[in-house]
This record gives structure tokens, C-alpha cells and sequence, in this order.
């Protein structure tokens, strides 16, 4: 849930900030930026940091080879997308990347909770939670990308 209050609380913030008069962020579309940066720099963090990096590595479904290194990379495209959808020049691609990486991903998620599998000694959010979860994170970076 770490992902959701990120996004809420950052967007929530930066619209608040906009009605102060911080002209960059006046709308929702810049605070849905903010949010959302908010959220992927949270998650690129648990992919180095221990112990979060082990439970992550885990839950890279067994098929896949080297999932060291494919946290490693989910984590540095996170991290890179979290500052793009900063630049308002390159937050559409960004948001469209980001979507695309999150679908990519949603596998390992899948894999974690069919194994019943720990992230920070609790349980994974179970399937059905992390499906809503997963539209509405898409859905977001789509209103970035497609948005005003």
C-alpha cells in the first residue's frame, strides 16, 4: 500500500501546492506527475535496498534468468522514469514507458502471489487487491500520457 499513499499523498501535495500559487504545478496534470514520480522513486529504492532487494529478486517468477539483474534494471528504468515525468518535456514518454514497464512487470507480481511469497516480512498484496492496484497505477501514467 507503501505505492498507493506515495502516489495520493505526492499528487494530493502538489495540487495544493498549485492552489498556493506555485504556477508549475497549478492543475492536476502536474500533480499526477508528482505523484507518480512519487511512487516510482519509492519502489526503485526497494530494488536496492536490503532487505527488500532479496524479497524482490524472489519474486522474479523461476523461468526467468538472472533476476539480480533484471530488479537491477526494473529498479535504474524506474528511478530514470521517476525524473522524467519531472521534465515536462519528456513526461508524456515517460508516463507511456513507465505504463508499459508496470505491465512488464506485473508477472513477477503474479508469480509472488500464486507463491505466497514476503516482501518486507508480510505477505505480497494478494491478486485481486494488486490487480485494482496495477489499473489504477496504468490508469494514472495514462492520463499523464494521453492527458492535457
Amino acid at each position: 500500500m507503501a505505492p498507493l499513499i506515495a502516489l495520493v499523498v505526492g499528487a494530493a501535495l502538489a495540487r495544493l501546492a498549485g492552489l498556493a500559487g506555485v504556477e508549475p504545478l497549478d492543475g492536476w496534470h502536474p500533480a499526477l506527475r508528482v505523484g507518480l514520480a512519487l511512487m516510482f522513486t519509492l519502489t526503485a529504492f526497494a530494488h536496492f535496498a536490503h532487505p527488500r532487494r532479496a524479497d524482490l529478486i524472489a519474486m522474479v517468477p523461476p523461468r526467468l534468468p538472472r533476476p539480480d539483474l533484471l530488479v537491477t534494471v526494473t529498479g535504474v528504468l524506474e528511478l530514470v522514469g521517476a525524473v522524467a515525468l519531472l521534465v515536462p518535456a519528456t513526461a508524456r514518454w515517460a508516463a507511456a514507458a513507465l505504463a508499459l514497464l508496470m505491465l512488464a512487470m506485473f508477472p513477477a507480481n503474479v508469480s509472488a502471489a500464486r507463491r505466497r511469497l514476503t516482501l518486507g516480512g508480510r505477505p505480497v498484496t494478494p491478486l485481486p487487491t494488486r490487480i485494482v492496484l496495477q489499473i489504477l497505477f496504468v490508469g494514472v501514467a495514462a492520463v499523464i500520457s494521453f492527458g492535457p
